[in-house]
């Protein structure tokens, strides 16, 4: 199998906000699909304990009272995100994301928040191979302009469009469904990769400096290997660009997951 017909483990979180240092857990999905084995879902909704301010609401429409009526204890959602990972992991599953070190470094401060366990420290040496999307579309394609004001060049809603897949808006932002679409984005990035380039799709074929087919031919874990290496190279761009207008900026290039900041 190639990195994209194998199993894989959609993961999405949404939050308080997007401090991963600081804000929590709402809702979360965990789902494990394709590789010839049936589809396992699991999603949680969590009392985060904290206000969930407005902004947040604006984007998952979880709100602080149906948090409290309906979500599971905190401490108790977390463990079982980080569990039903550990299980997609150790059976041989590839965790698929979209900008995944936002979900990874979020659920790793929340398990050190409860004195829970880490991912890393429920893997042991059990070894972990991520896919993300934004990564691996940045590099695929990596000259696209923002279809709007409002609408960046890789939010999940683009590479939506850019891969031609349905787009329903009143289900964004619900994890299952941004979980899903990342896997199948991921699918539609995997097919193009592994196809010879004469055969791409048009839209694709002439996109500038298209590389997908770079893609093609790697292991999970090579490929795991190299979005290291280019999700710093993105973000060392992205940071200079910044700097054009704030000679301060600073954009953490650190993937899959983020250190944990000096106390």
């Amino acid at each position: 199998m190639t990195w994209h017909t194998t199993r894989l483990a959609a993961f999405d979180l949404e939050t308080t906000g997007v401090d991963v240092e600081q804000d929590r857990i709402v809702t979360a999905a965990v789902i494990g699909l394709g590789g010839g084995a049936p589809t396992e879902q699991h999603e949680w909704i969590a009392d985060p304990g904290i206000e969930i301010p407005a902004e947040a609401t604006a984007v998952h429409h979880i709100t602080t009272e149906y948090a409290r009526e309906n979500g599971e204890q905190a401490h108790v959602v977390v463990d079982q995100i980080a569990e039903g990972l550990v299980a997609q992991v150790s059976g041989g599953a590839t965790v698929v994301g979209h900008n995944v070190p936002y979900d990874l470094t979020l659920l790793d401060r929340e398990c050190r928040r409860y004195d829970l366990p880490t991912l890393h420290d429920r893997l042991g040496g059990t070894p972990l191979h991520v896919l993300d999307t934004r990564v691996l579309d940045q590099y695929g394609l990596p000259y696209r302009k923002r279809p709007s004001e409002t609408q960046g060049a890789r939010q999940l809603v683009t590479l939506a469009q850019v891969y031609e897949l349905e787009w329903t808006e009143s289900e964004a932002h619900g994890c299952a469904y941004d979980a899903l679409m990342s896997a199948r984005i991921v699918y539609r990035i995997g097919t193009l990769a592994h196809m010879r380039r004469i055969d791409w799709p048009e839209r694709i074929k002439h996109h500038r400096k298209a590389q997908l087919h770079h893609l093609g031919g790697l292991t999970a874990a090579e490929l795991h290997a190299s979005q290291i290496e280019w999700a710093a190279q993105q973000a060392a761009g992205l940071q200079e660009h910044f700097r054009k207008t704030d000679p301060n900026a600073v954009v953490d290039g650190a993937w899959p997951l983020r250190p944990l900041e000096d106390s």
